[in-house]
């Protein structure tokens, strides 16, 4: 039976006008439009978004931009471009993308670099051959644990530099902060910790660094073999202020990925600074109200936010111990709002002095200045006595330092401060420790112990 179906032939009028309908609607299924363009952000109409959501731009030039929506104005949508603002135009069309911004996150970002997008920097592909037990997309902005639940931090950890883990005990899912000026040496520290710490797996945030800075982060501080089980989160000075955020947010949900595989994770963040630094300028441009220094209130509400995802796991998972450096401004603690903030969440502070610094004694670690909450749980009563000891007479010396140094004060007045200057290279050379140089928390104990006890017996 010949079919009876004739194929449908358009005559010329009918292509003609297919070609003017498909000229005058837009290719992309318009959800929104661009209104206006101020500065880093942009204002957009008809966009049926929450906050937190990812859109996409599709610029008039013909390529595409990812953006985030931060807040609103009036019947306007408020939106933040990952990238340049370069090539948008007013009337470019937006579509809401299905899911907040999220990564996958698996063994197979060990040894990477990554960008604030979650993209190799190295652009070579990301090969997932071997996966988490846990297999599966996490969102950047996390899911809130029970305190209840969480794990009691009771495990001293090995961190690798001698006057940390003698003198400022550090356990498992405890989160100190590194406070100092600039060129005190908060990088090179971090990169001791990352090479001589026992942690199973390093998760490394630059935050706003400057991009000469990463490559001698990568190659000089932290080194190829410690690379090999960390992964690496850049977002440097130039790029917009809501990929910094995002460079916080995707290493901590790095961090709580593995967190959740059982494994024992070491989050190291530079800086926390420059994390608020970036919610400072989107939350100045969002019309929010300058309060200290210029930080608008979102900053220190980010910042607690942000620090309360790490720590100690639920249940059987693992615990995420943390470093965040904080650049502190003119070294002046009581001055800086970011600072006192933070010291006062975070799990101890460890104070980087410049006049250590500039005496060449390294790491310029304060002992009398710094504190960590916890010595008293993770330590024996032999070695918290000895620590407090050394404290006891650093401060003696501290104290009467000045006369020392203009010859005001005479050999034989004070018996424990003659046995203190006596032994003060001793001390000092304790205190200090080269860049690859490796100790463990045992032998950095029993060091201790031993210096004590020669203070003590000739005091």
């Amino acid at each position: 039976m010949p079919n009876s179906h004739k194929p449908f032939l358009w005559d010329a009028a009918q292509r003609q006008q297919l070609l003017q309908q498909h000229h005058e609607h837009n290719a992309f299924p318009v959800r929104g439009k661009v209104h206006k363009v101020l500065g880093p952000m942009l204002e957009a109409t008809g966009l049926p978004s929450s906050i937190g959501h990812a859109c996409k731009i599709h610029c008039s030039t013909g390529h595409s931009i990812e953006a985030e929506m931060i807040g609103f104005r009036g019947d306007y949508s408020l939106l933040m471009p990952v990238g340049s603002t370069r090539g948008i135009a007013p009337g470019d069309a937006i579509t809401p993308l299905a899911t907040t911004p999220s990564i996958e996150v698996s063994e197979h970002l060990l040894g990477r670099v990554l960008d604030g997008m979650g993209n190799p920097m190295d652009n070579l592909p990301l090969q997932s051959n071997t996966f988490l037990s846990s297999k599966h997309t996490y969102a950047l902005h996390g899911k809130r644990l029970n305190p209840f639940f969480r794990h009691i931090i009771d495990t001293p950890m090995n961190l690798g530099v001698r006057a940390m883990d003698a003198c400022l005990p550090m356990g498992w899912g405890q989160r100190l902060g590194l406070f100092a000026g600039a060129g005190v040496g908060k990088s090179s520290l971090l990169g001791m910790l990352a090479r001589n710490s026992d942690a199973d797996i390093n998760v490394i945030a630059l935050v706003g660094e400057r991009s000469r800075e990463v490559r001698e982060f990568l190659d000089l501080a932290l080194g190829a073999e410690a690379l090999q089980h960390s992964v690496v989160i850049v977002a440097t000075s130039d790029m917009p202020p809501v990929l910094r955020l995002r460079a916080a947010n995707m290493a901590t949900t790095i961090a709580e990925a593995f967190r959740s595989d059982g494994k024992r994770v070491l989050l190291l963040m530079d800086s926390l600074t420059r994390v608020a630094q970036a919610q400072r300028e989107i939350g100045l441009m969002l019309g929010e109200p300058p309060t200290s220094k210029g930080y608008t209130p979102s900053c220190f509400s980010i910042l607690a936010e942000l620090l309360e995802r790490s720590g100690p796991g639920e249940g059987d998972s693992g615990d995420i111990s943390a470093f965040y450096t904080v650049l502190v401004e003119g070294d002046d603690l009581q001055a800086d709002p970011i600072a006192d903030a933070s010291m006062a969440v975070l799990d101890g502070h460890v104070i980087l002095d410049r006049n250590l610094s500039e005496q060449g004694h390294y790491p310029a670690i304060s002992i009398l200045k710094s504190v960590s909450r916890l010595d008293a749980q993770l330590s024996t009563p032999e070695a918290l006595q000895a620590m407090r000891t050394l404290r006891q007479k650093l401060a003696i010396y501290e104290r009467m330092e000045d006369m020392i140094s203009v010859g005001a004060y005479e050999t034989g007045s004070n018996p424990e401060l003659d046995n203190i200057i006596t032994l003060l290279p001793d001390i000092r050379q304790f205190l200090q420790q080269q860049t690859h140089s490796v100790c463990t928390r045992e032998n950095s104990a029993q060091r201790l112990l031993e210096l004590v006890s020669r203070l003590v017996v000739h005091s």
